[in-house]
């Protein structure tokens, strides 16, 4: 229920209003019907036909609203009737819907679409004195244009009693929102700033604080260790009460950033605020049954899901202030709904919430009842770890089809399914097609004939979902439907940032729609908040993150130095070693080697040494093993494969106390090469292997080409920057407090050269060369120098 409050006004539609109070039944599973984008589009289309044709007397598009008063604050109930005519003597409010569904089975009216035309009948009978009011609900089938109507005659003075029954039962959840968000405010008012600034701290937080004042879009490069999430979430809470804006998205790539959020509001808290928080958790995580499916039939939690969801959802909202993932989970038993839907609810009515980045800007998961239909709500954005949002949002808006995928689902298909078999085997045509014309790896211009076939496809698809009860044959079909409509989708959305190729690999052929650029799409989503703060560690060359996630090279930016003492760490760059693939060999890793045991007999300690792939990992790993590496340090070794109870274990290893070193190899760009804190004797040395650089591929190369032809920067952009990224976060898991102290060992001499020299920080102004020669007299100083402070 989206709801907003400003002035003492809470503003709400009719729409809303009914879907939420009268919503029962089920909880299904998705992929029944179109898109609710393709249906919003038809249903558009259908809506003006429809009104055309109803003739003079027919008023189209009537704005309506009716303000309600109670208690210290008011309602404005707004919204817009599809039609409204007179029929003989009475006035008739006409309700259009669009619709996929059989109307043949119609028996009545949908209740909640009835509910809506009701309140239009209340609000213009109300303003008009009427006595009497006709309600009329229309349907059309979407595909066929067959109408179906529904016609009901209601007294003014039935509707007032339904619509005092109708706000009544609404103001139970009004006085809610209305006391809640007063509360915040006033506690906001009294809140400081919960620690002592650390140098740059308070210039990071002012320049946060002017950016949400002046609506604009900052990116903050500003080191781990200077309490990123506390200068970002504070002046936001501030601005939030000064506003009256309605919520702050806390957005992240991974999930222990959400917990640095979500500990940040709990200090907060224990300050006096007053500010309710929701954690979204991913619905495979979440949900309590083996398999994901919101079949009722298959899921206590489906099963009548909207009969309990609104009372589970009140006492949640009036007796937590937290919900995590555990609180939800906890009240979704108690009730027996679904967790993940009350998670999405709990949204509309939590004043932060702390999410990943796809709940925002992925159109296949991004919250539609806060984005899918124009600007509703007031938000700010803080997004952390900004620099993992490239590749993300690449991801995002990308889509891919595999040619093979066609005819496995048609294979799978009943027999009785002819016209949609026929639609699976043009779409196979159409992709034999392409690998005929342009063979096995090809950058093209357009897929158009291929789009009609899969718009077909989507239509006879439709229709069989419609029908078919088999769940089995259901969800072999679903896979590949919600792959088609994606791909339509970023069709539409496609762009100059966009190559479309295709690519013969491992006996399966594709095509897709490569984003390249996505910044007019993330530009698109930022437009729907007030202001945005991209905050994170690495963010170098701040230019290339503007090009890339808003197109605005003119977008403000902030440098925060390091407020740590430079001389608790050294930063060496080695001279006479590489990861290049040309020297990859025994002798390489004997050096690299060697640099391992110097940094291990340096100080006995934790050391995490990152490899730019887990081939070179496990051959440096036998050289060490060769070597009795093992009799001076434990060796912990990342597994590709890593559920989150392993990725535990594997950190709580840094904090177990034990006799000798400890060395933990890992991959650069992985899980822990960012995102983890070790810190004081946790850790006391990192060395990263290498430039980071993304592996030499045909995407890789199609990224360097674009770059190339639009700024001249094609190898930075593609390969170098990103790869620089890398080795930074890596690096940065050394320093982390003002009580850390350490070595941060880089292996590649390519690292010494100019095109890199001013990819790195300004506080490392103080790095050194080194080699096999100097590397222990090197750290042996450094180490000796911290001794004597």
């Amino acid at each position: 229920m989206i709801l907003q409050l400003k002035d003492n006004q809470i503003k709400i539609s009719v729409r809303h209003l009914v879907e939420f109070i009268f919503r029962s039944g089920d909880l299904t599973t998705g992929g029944r019907g179109k898109s609710a984008l393709d249906a919003m589009q038809a249903g558009s289309r259908i809506h003006k036909k429809i009104q055309r044709s109803m003739g003079v007397d027919y008023k189209e598009e009537v704005s309506l609203k009716k303000t309600f008063y109670h208690r210290d604050y008011e309602v404005l109930l707004e919204g817009r009737t599809d039609g409204i005519f007179p029929k003989k003597d009475v006035t008739v409010i006409d309700e259009i819907k669009g619709t996929y569904q059989n109307l043949a089975l119609m028996e009545q009216a949908i209740w909640v679409h009835q509910a809506q035309a009701m309140c239009y009948g209340y609000i213009y009978g109300l303003e008009h004195h009427l006595e009497q009011i006709g309600i009329q609900m229309t349907y059309c089938h979407l595909e066929s244009e067959e109408i179906k109507r529904f016609y009901e005659q209601y007294s003014m003075a039935e509707l007032e009693a339904w619509m005092d029954d109708l706000m009544t039962s609404f103001f139970v959840w009004s006085d809610y929102v209305y006391g809640a968000k007063k509360k915040r405010n006033i506690s906001i008012r009294e809140q400081k700033f919960p620690f002592r600034y650390r140098k740059g701290q308070k210039k990071l937080t002012a320049s946060v604080y002017q950016s949400l004042k002046n609506k604009e879009i900052l990116f903050v490069q500003a080191p781990t260790g200077i309490g990123k999430t506390i200068s970002t979430i504070y002046p936001t809470i501030k601005r939030m009460e000064e506003a009256d804006a309605d919520k702050m998205f806390y957005l992240t790539a991974k999930t222990i950033t959400r917990t640095a959020a979500e500990e940040t509001f709990q200090i907060l808290r224990k300050q006096g605020l007053q500010f309710s928080t929701v954690t979204l958790t991913a619905k495979e995580k979440i949900c309590f049954q083996k398999e994901t499916d919101c079949d009722a039939e298959k899921c206590p939690y489906a099963k009548g899901h909207y009969d309990r969801v609104n009372q589970a959802l009140y006492e949640l909202v009036t007796n937590e202030t937290v919900f995590t993932r555990t609180v939800i989970e906890e009240y979704a038993k108690r009730y027996q709904v679904c967790p993940y839907e009350l998670s999405l609810d709990v949204c509309d009515f939590a004043d932060g919430i702390i999410c990943d980045y796809n709940y925002v800007f992925d159109p296949k998961v991004q919250l539609k009842r806060f984005f899918g239909e124009g600007k509703l709500l007031d938000f700010y954005y803080l997004v952390d770890e900004a620099h993992n949002l490239v590749d993300r949002a690449r991801t995002m808006y990308s889509a891919v089809l595999c040619k093979e995928d066609f005819l496995e689902v048609r294979r799978s298909m009943p027999e009785y399914a002819k016209r949609l078999r026929n639609a699976l085997n043009r779409c196979n045509k159409e992709m034999l097609d392409l690998k005929k014309n342009w063979g096995s790896k090809a950058v093209i211009a357009e897929t158009d004939k291929l789009v009609y076939a899969l718009l077909r496809l989507v239509t006879e698809a439709d229709l069989f979902l419609e029908e078919e009860e088999n769940p089995e044959v259901r969800n072999r079909l679903l896979e590949l439907y919600f792959q088609v409509q994606h791909y339509l989708n970023m069709y539409d959305l496609m762009d100059e940032g966009y190559e479309i190729y295709v690519l013969a690999s491992e006996k399966r052929y594709y095509c897709k729609l490569f984003c390249i650029n996505p910044a007019n799409q993330l530009k698109n989503c930022f437009a729907y908040g007030k202001a945005t703060i991209l905050f994170s560690a690495t963010l170098l060359p701040v230019n290339y993150y503007k090009n890339l996630l808003t197109g605005n090279p003119d977008e403000k930016a902030v440098y925060v130095p390091s407020p740590f003492d430079d001389k608790k760490r050294v930063v060496l760059i080695a001279e006479d070693v590489t990861s290049k693939y040309t020297r990859r060999n025994q002798m390489e890793y004997e050096k690299i080697f060697w640099y391992l045991e110097a940094l291990l007999n340096g100080r006995e300690g934790n050391y995490l040494i990152f490899f730019p792939s887990y081939e070179m990992l496990e051959a440096v790993a036998d050289c060490l093993y060769e070597h009795g590496i093992d009799i001076k340090a434990d060796i912990l070794i990342q597994k590709q494969e890593m559920h989150e109870e392993e990725r535990e274990i594997f950190l709580q290893e840094f904090t177990r106390k034990r006799k000798k070193s400890l060395i933990a190899l890992c991959v650069l760009g992985g899980i822990f090469s960012e995102g983890i804190d070790l810190t004081k004797d946790a850790l006391i040395g990192t060395m990263v292997v290498g430039t980071g650089l993304p592996g030499v591929s045909f995407e890789q190369n199609l990224l360097k080409d674009y770059f190339d032809q639009k700024i001249g920067s094609g190898f930075d952009y593609a390969y170098r920057y990103p790869g620089m990224n890398k080795v930074l976060q890596a690096a940065g898991r050394v320093i982390r407090t003002k009580e850390d102290e350490g070595v941060i060992l880089l292996l590649d001499e390519r690292l010494l050269g100019y095109e890199y020299q001013g990819l790195f920080p300004m506080e490392w102004q103080d790095r050194k060369r080194t080699s096999l020669m100097r590397i222990a007299s090197d750290i042996n100083k450094f180490w000796k120098g911290r001794e004597q402070i």
